[in-house]
């Protein structure tokens, strides 16, 4: 439906017009994630208190990983804790803006707090699709060669993977960043969006954007369909060894070592495949905003739920912890 439809929205987008107008070239305005004032205040609490709910449960993850290190010293638990900081990090880039725009929609964001947002959440994304490609890779190392596990997952494996996955994202956003921070913006510089993301900006760019969409096009294949295609590949391996297991207790023993991990990775790709691989004529603006809500704030939400309740150890050191208490 168009704006005509929907006064509310076009009452919106006129304000953000007039805001744009008065604001330098340099500025952007953001729509936030609703445009109904008499919903917004009820989104503040109920993204607030989710917001808070993710760092906790993260931290409790860390906490229990970095306390019970003679239970929870398997390397599956080293990146489990990685993962939980990096959640914390990329939702801690996007909360900030959902909320401010909830309380004020729409918000002003100077340009530079806009690419420094941009380039934040882009090295966060592209750190955690290689850290998931990671974690499945030393799922199909204990599996697929249990006897060689304690050699090929050794520490300075872990760290190796670890860095390489933070160091991945910080190139793959150093380059995506710095060619949408090479744009002309002729403005309105209007989002619709709740925070910088990278297709809202290329499609508000007055310049040929062709090589930068290559760029962003190319970038993409190898950080994300690249570590997607590892973790691909390490659960059909996987599968192949459990279909050959002549024991069905053995094989669901060590599918059950896997389910927390393959769960938050099949919902984390599914939704990012989703979001961008839509030609770009029939996306609809509200739907992104819904999906980056989920992989930006379910996800993270899940994620300690999921392995809290499907990994016995973690699950069992957090009653340990909770009876201690």
């Amino acid at each position: 439906m168009t704006a005509h439809n929907h006064p509310q929205l076009q009452f919106q987008m006129e304000r953000s017009l007039q805001l744009a107008n008065r604001s330098t070239d340099q500025d952007f305005i953001l729509l936030g994630l609703s445009a109904r004032k008499d919903i917004r205040d009820g989104l503040f609490a109920v993204f607030l208190a989710l917001y808070l709910l993710i760092l906790l449960e993260n931290m409790l993850i860390i906490y229990l990983i970095c306390s019970h290190l003679e239970l929870l010293h398997k390397p599956m638990y080293f990146f489990l804790g990685h993962l939980s900081c990096l959640e914390m990090c990329y939702v801690s880039v996007t909360m900030p803006s959902l909320l401010m725009g909830l309380r004020s929609s729409p918000c002003r964001m100077s340009f530079t707090s806009c690419m420094a947002q941009l380039f934040l959440f882009i090295s966060f994304i592209g750190t955690k699709c290689t850290l998931l490609a990671s974690m499945a890779y030393d799922r199909y190392v204990a599996i697929c060669h249990p006897l060689h596990y304690p050699l090929l997952m050794r520490p300075q494996v872990c760290w190796a993977l670890t860095l390489s996955s933070w160091v991945g994202g910080l190139v793959i956003s150093v380059i995506k960043t710095t060619c949408i921070a090479s744009l002309s913006y002729c403005g309105p510089n209007v989002l619709n969006h709740f925070f910088c993301d990278a297709p809202p900006l290329l499609n508000l760019s007055c310049t040929h954007v062709v090589l930068i969409e290559l760029v962003d096009f190319i970038s993409a294949i190898v950080i994300f369909c690249g570590s997607l295609l590892v973790a691909l590949a390490s659960y059909v391996a996987i599968s192949r060894v459990l279909i050959q297991m002549p024991s069905a207790a053995a094989s669901h023993k060590a599918l059950s070592t896997c389910a927390s991990h393959l769960l938050v990775m099949g919902i984390f790709y599914s939704v990012v495949l989703f979001m961008y691989s839509r030609p770009r004529r029939i996306r609809s603006t509200d739907l992104n905003k819904v999906l980056s809500v989920i992989y930006t704030v379910a996800t993270p939400l899940c994620s300690p739920i999921i392995y809290c309740l499907r990994n016995r150890e973690v699950h069992a050191v957090l009653k340990k912890t909770l009876r201690l208490c």
